[in-house]
This record gives structure tokens, C-alpha cells and sequence, in this order.
């Protein structure tokens, strides 16, 4: 190209033109590909009897890590994936939901912590994300945000998902971009399908137009996470598939992993977890419907696992699958959400009022529909766990091994398909790894800011070296209080009980290299080692933002509870965590609106949906208050009907005892209905959020339907929250914050 020359005029000058950021020859794209709350064993190539063939085809093809940690939560698995480094060390300690106070439990990540998309922009690659974020304030994801810590902001070109922890299938509360978005109209919609359809507009349209230029696609599914929607007859397929129940099913996944060669031949199954009843003792009742609850959870993996084979069928279609890195994984172990029972509704176990074993009989065949918030009992999450103990959330084996699938063609070779990789690794190795292949470094700064080095080991080393020695020596893990450390295959763990201080948490130690399952505690034996692993483990601590740890003896809180609230017209959807706080507290709502000659309808102000929530609304003229604690609805009315002009409705709810409230509708300050409300929401709120002047996606009341938008003028709606420290109960809002995370 010509040296550009500035002359008098343009027929005197000779132009020029900045090229665009190119990517180094032969850059692949990149695919991360997370699952949620997925098991060790869950996945056909890992041992299990759940039909995943097109996982399974990319691991015929590609590499299997037998040896893979996350952390033990959804968030900071994903804030470690995504920048190369320890999560407490970039602000996400637990969840997106708690700014703690303290460095590493900020709830978001930090700016010195790029994230993959953010250094890929740099290196010539466009990124889109789809499905789950869960990364952003869960307080900032309303509609004037911050935006700073959204996708977009992060470095993605595109987002199209949601902000939240967990998320209706069928129903969603769908953002895109920077802004929230109605569910499509489609009579046939599901939430995998649709991010799969995005994702597959967004790299075809980049390929029709800028081929050369390579793409990363992070697609988080909300499968396997609760609740598990799926279409009925794929569940009825598995039902006779688990009839034989959690115990036969770790039996069996065992002797397919030592087969596989996943595990090693001496890998003993630890006895069931604590509290999980043998299968043979479960009366006909309780297998039937604990049988149908894992029959839709595998259903759900079975149908998240066609969206990924269309992913992989554009890929060839297009002539791109040889050329890119494909990584399937799971984020954290099984769930340990859903209690001993399972649940048909998982808002009535988190505000402590489970379903009975009868009403949920009662409704097992609507298990995977709409109106359920459905999980399985902690045997199946043990089971999926195969052959580790205890779950998500915990730091043993079945919270942080997970399984990981690499498949790349164009870097492996052939004779390297469908092989293992035993070597130690986690999660923060993901993306350094990424980096290495591309050769691309880590920027001095971003956006002005300095940034912290990656901690992850790159694993490129394992892709012709199936026997080559780790080279990751040390990593630690705290989520929750439980503590762990890996140092040359010897782990250090402990299990932190609620209402108890760490001091008294019991260390155990495991030879990993010749314990796979963590099942021959060699702490009595071995005390010395044991002592130096506790010491690392607080040097580790130390150095990655660790510390102060969340014992429990801390609040779990986010900032104080706003209390007062001037909510206008044309508020665009606002999620329930950046809504005010109704919960657990005293309250009024005051609607301020004009009535027009010829009478009015529709709602003036609503939160949630089908599951729980509460709406003041007009129909028949008269004013109306609907109240939804999961299952347990409460409706009142005015007896007569609005007359023209300006009035002012108020709901006024009055915490009595506890667990319950009294509530009243009055209009222009003179009371027109009441009712006793036995049990208020102290804790939990759905995922459709608060909506004024009309309820948009699925109805919290009965008697209308959405979004019936209100046809007289209202003017505005004011919202107090009347207890002297009002906000949600600490203890049930952490139990539904852990279970749609």
C-alpha cells in the first residue's frame, strides 16, 4: 500500500486505509461448550447409560481429561474458565449474587482479570455468548444496569441468554445484548433450541462475510441445572432405564468407567453419601417418582445433547469443524438442591415448605412442564457423581472432578482420537491453554488497567503426550467454608458443617494417585503430610484472595435494602434481584391511576409468575390483589367497581409472625378487602421479575391472561418497605440463591 501524502487538495494527496486486526495464520475457532450441575459420569463417554452420542462422536474423535476440577459453584467455575485464573483472585468467590464486602467476593470480576473475549478482540477474533451468564451483579442486571460487567462489556461482540443463575426452559426471562427481550411466540419454544439457533445465525453470518476471520462461541446451557424441562415423551423413555434405581446405577457406571479405562482398575465405590437411603428401602411411591425425576434430567441431557450435534453439523457444513477447538464440560458436580426427596416445586423447598410425597404423586405426570420447578433427590445426584462423594458445593471429588472433552482435527493427531488424559488439571487451565495454541499473550493492560497474570498451566503439553507427567503441581479450593488443596497428587480436604466454626472442620488427606475416589483417609496415618498440605493450603489462601474465608459466621448479604421506590410507566422488565425486596417484610404499594369514562382493566404492577409472586391489577371494574406463595394462592377484591376519575389502590401486607402476614386492598384510603396470608415469601422470587402497567411472560395470577396491560392511565406506583431493616431471610435466601445458581 502507498505511503499516505497530505497535499492541498485531495487530487494532490495520496490516501491510505488501516487494516483490520488479523488473527495469526491458521487460528481456530473456539467453542466452550458448559453444561451445568452435570456429574463425573453423566455423559455416555464418561460411563453412563444417558444417550449423549454427539458428545460421545467428539470424544471418538478427540481427547478425554479423566483428571479435570472446577470449583464447586456455577459463577466462579465460569469466572475461572473465562480468564485464566483462580476465582477468589478475581473477585467471584461464591456467586454473582454477594458482594461480600471483602476482595474476593465481590460477585463480579475485577478489571485486571481480562476475559478470553476481551484478549481475543485483540487478537483478531469476533465472540459471541449464548445461554447462561451469571457473571454480572445480580443487583446491576436491571434495565439502567451498570452495564459494565454485561456480556457486551466483557469483551463478547453478541449475548443472547440470561443473566441469572437458572431459568424456566419454557418460559424465560431472555436478555440480548444490553437489553431484555420477550420469549418468542412459538407454540413449540425451548430455550436450548432457541440459543442454538442464535448461535448458529451468529457464526454462519460471520462466515458468509468475513470467512477468514475466526470466531469464539461460549454457549452455556441451563441443562443440566433445575429444573429439568424437556418433553414428556423423552422423559417416558427413561423411566424403564432407572427403575433399577441410584445404587445399580453407580454399580454399573463403575464397571463402564474401569472398562473405559477412565478410573483405574482399583477404584473403590465410597459408601452412599450421608443420609441417602439404600434403593431398596424406598417404598413403591417414592421410587416411582424419584424415578421420573432423574428420567427427566437425563432427557434434559439427552436434549441439550441434539442442539450440540447441530452445532457440529453446521460446523461441517460450512467446512469449519476441522479447524476448531470443540470443549464440552460441566461447571460443577451433581446437584445436592434438591434434598433427600426430590421436588416437584423447588420454591416451596427453599422457603421450607416441601411438597408432600402425595401431592407430588399426585402430579408426577407434569413433571418437565412449565408450572414445575422440578429436581432429583440427592441419591441421584450421587450417582451422577460416580464414583466420587458428596456434590456440588462441596469441595470431595463429586463437587469439583467434572468431565472435559477437547476435539480439534486440525491439531490433534489422528492417532490420537478417542484417547485419555490422566494428568491433574482445572478449570483456569482452560483458557491459557487456548491462548498458548493461538499464540496470542496476555496484554500488558486492558482498557487502562494493568492485569493480574494468568495462574491457569497450559495443557498443550497433553495433546501428544498422553503420558506425560503433570506439570499443574499445586492448586486450592474453598467454596462455602469447605476447603481443599491438590499438590503432587496428594489432596487435603475438608467438609465445613452449617453452625460450626473451622476450627473444628476435620482435615482428611488422600493419595489421589492411588485413590481416585477419595475413600482411604490417610490423615491419622500420615500427619506430617497432612500439616504441610494445611499450611500450603493457607500460603494458597493467602496469595489468591481467599481470605477472610465464608465460614458461615458472616453475612452472606448484599448491599442494604433499599426502601423506598417511584416506579413510572414504561419501567422495562426488571429482574426480581434489581427489583424492591418484598420479601419477609412489611410493605404497601400505592397505584396511583385515572379512570377513564367508559371503566378500565389490566395490571398495574406485577412479579413473578406461575411459580409464585404477587400482582395488583383491575378486572370488571373492581380492584384486585392476587398473592402466590408456591402453591398457595391468596386473591383479593373490591366489591365495587371503580369509578371515574383519579383514585389511588393500596395493598398494604403486614409481616404478623414469623412466617406469615395479613394483608389488606384499600382504595383512596378506605379498605375494601382483606385477607390472612398463613405463609408469606421470605426468601425467593422466580425468575420473570417485576413488570408496571402489564405482567409480561407467564401470569402470576389465574384469571387473566398475560400480559393484560392496563387500559386506564396510570400515573405512577410507589413501593415502601416498612420494617426498620427490611430484606429477605438469610437463610432461605442463601438456600434459593445455591439452588437456581
Amino acid at each position: 500500500m502507498a505511503e499516505q501524502k497530505i497535499g492541498r487538495t485531495m487530487a494532490e494527496s495520496t490516501p491510505s486505509w488501516d487494516g483490520d486486526i488479523v488473527a495469526p495464520p491458521g487460528s481456530p475457532n473456539i467453542v466452550y461448550c458448559v453444561f451445568d450441575d452435570v456429574g463425573y459420569s453423566d455423559f455416555g463417554c464418561y460411563g453412563s447409560e444417558i444417550a449423549t452420542p454427539n458428545i460421545d462422536r467428539l470424544a471418538a474423535g478427540g481427547l478425554r481429561y479423566t483428571n479435570f476440577h472446577t470449583t464447586s459453584l456455577c459463577s466462579p467455575t465460569r469466572a475461572a474458565l473465562l480468564t485464566g485464573r483462580n476465582h477468589h483472585a478475581v473477585g467471584m468467590g461464591t456467586l454473582a449474587n454477594y458482594d461480600m464486602g471483602y476482595p474476593g467476593y465481590r460477585g463480579r470480576i475485577t478489571k485486571d482479570a481480562a476475559m478470553m473475549p476481551e484478549i481475543l478482540r485483540g487478537a483478531g477474533y469476533n465472540s459471541f455468548a449464548v445461554g447462561k451468564w451469571h457473571l454480572t451483579p445480580m443487583h446491576h442486571t436491571g434495565p439502567t444496569g451498570p452495564f459494565d460487567q454485561w456480556p457486551t462489556q466483557r469483551g463478547f461482540d453478541r449475548f443472547y441468554g440470561f443473566m441469572d443463575g437458572a431459568m424456566n426452559q419454557w418460559e424465560p426471562f431472555l436478555t440480548e445484548d444490553n437489553h431484555h427481550v420477550a420469549t418468542p411466540d412459538d407454540p413449540n419454544y425451548h430455550l436450548s433450541i432457541d440459543i442454538t439457533n442464535r448461535a448458529l445465525s451468529m457464526i454462519t453470518s460471520q462466515k458468509s462475510l468475513a470467512p477468514e476471520k475466526p470466531f469464539f462461541l461460549y454457549m452455556a446451557f441451563g441443562a443440566g441445572h433445575s429444573p429439568h424441562h424437556v418433553p414428556k415423551e423423552m422423559i417416558d423413555e427413561y423411566v424403564p432405564i432407572f427403575e433399577k434405581g441410584w445404587d445399580v446405577t453407580r454399580d454399573e457406571r463403575i464397571a463402564r468407567q474401569k472398562a473405559m479405562g477412565i478410573i483405574p482398575q482399583d477404584t473403590v465405590l465410597p459408601p452412599r453419601n450421608p443420609g441417602v437411603r439404600a434403593w431398596t428401602e424406598l417404598n413403591a411411591d417414592e421410587k416411582r417418582l424419584f424415578v421420573r425425576f432423574q428420567a427427566a434430567y437425563a432427557a434434559m441431557l439427552t436434549h441439550t445433547d441434539q442442539q450440540i450435534g447441530r452445532v457440529i453439523d453446521t460446523l461441517e457444513t460450512i467446512g469449519q469443524m476441522t479447524n476448531t477447538i470443540f470443549i464440552v464440560m460441566s461447571d460443577n458436580g451433581a446437584s445436592q438442591e434438591g434434598s433427600h426427596f426430590g421436588t416437584m416445586h423447588q420454591g416451596r423447598y427453599f422457603e421450607r415448605a416441601p411438597m408432600t410425597l402425595e401431592q407430588s404423586i399426585d402430579k408426577i405426570d407434569e413433571i418437565g412442564e412449565t408450572q414445575w420447578f422440578n429436581n432429583y433427590p440427592l441419591g441421584w445426584a450421587m450417582a451422577g457423581n460416580t464414583p466420587c462423594k458428596f456434590y456440588k458445593q462441596n469441595t470431595h471429588g463429586g463437587g469439583v472432578r467434572d468431565p472435559l472433552v477437547m476435539h480439534w482435527p486440525a491439531g490433534f493427531d489422528k492417532s490420537e482420537a478417542g484417547t485419555l488424559r490422566h494428568q491433574f488439571h482445572h478449570v483456569s487451565d482452560v483458557s491459557p491453554t487456548m491462548l498458548e495454541v493461538i499464540g496470542v499473550g496476555l496484554p500488558k493492560t486492558m482498557n487502562g488497567v494493568d492485569q493480574m497474570p494468568l495462574h491457569g498451566t497450559p495443557m498443550t503439553y497433553t495433546f501428544a503426550g498422553a503420558s506425560a507427567p503433570t506439570k499443574k503441581k499445586v492448586q486450592h479450593f474453598e467454596m462455602l467454608g469447605h476447603r481443599g488443596i491438590v499438590a503432587d497428587g496428594w489432596k487435603a480436604v475438608t467438609l465445613h458443617l452449617p453452625r460450626t466454626t473451622m476450627d473444628q472442620d476435620v482435615w482428611e488427606l488422600y493419595d489421589l494417585n492411588n485413590d481416585f475416589s477419595e475413600t482411604n483417609d490417610l490423615a491419622a496415618a500420615n500427619p506430617d503430610k497432612l500439616r504441610e498440605l494445611e499450611a500450603l493450603w493457607w500460603e494458597e489462601a493467602a496469595k489468591y484472595k481467599v481470605l477472610p474465608v465464608d465460614d458461615g459466621s458472616g453475612s452472606r448479604l448484599r448491599r442494604p435494602v433499599r426502601k423506598k421506590f417511584v416506579l413510572w410507566p414504561g419501567l422495562e422488565r426488571v429482574p426480581s434481584d434489581a427489583a424492591p425486596r418484598l420479601t419477609n417484610t412489611s410493605y404497601t404499594i400505592d397505584a396511583h391511576i385515572t379512570v377513564p369514562v367508559n371503566g378500565c382493566e389490566g395490571v398495574l404492577l406485577s412479579e413473578g409468575d406461575r411459580w409464585a409472586g404477587y400482582v395488583m391489577f383491575v378486572q370488571d371494574g373492581k380492584p384486585c390483589f392476587h398473592y402466590h406463595f408456591p402453591l398457595e394462592r391468596h386473591e383479593v377484591r373490591g366489591t365495587q367497581s371503580l369509578t371515574p376519575g383519579d383514585h389511588v389502590i393500596t395493598w398494604k401486607l403486614t409481616k404478623v409472625e414469623r412466617a406469615s402476614g395479613h394483608g389488606t386492598l384499600s382504595v383512596d384510603g378506605v379498605e375494601v378487602a382483606s385477607v390472612d396470608i398463613p405463609r408469606i415469601i421470605r426468601g425467593w422470587m422466580p425468575f420473570n421479575g417485576l413488570h408496571v402497567g402489564r405482567n409480561n411472560g407467564a401470569p402470576v395470577g389465574t384469571t387473566y391472561e398475560a400480559p393484560f396491560p392496563f387500559t386506564g392511565k396510570l400515573h405512577r406506583i410507589e413501593v415502601e418497605l416498612l420494617d426498620k431493616v427490611p430484606g429477605p431471610d438469610r437463610d432461605i435466601e442463601n438456600r434459593s440463591e445455591m439452588g437456581k445458581q
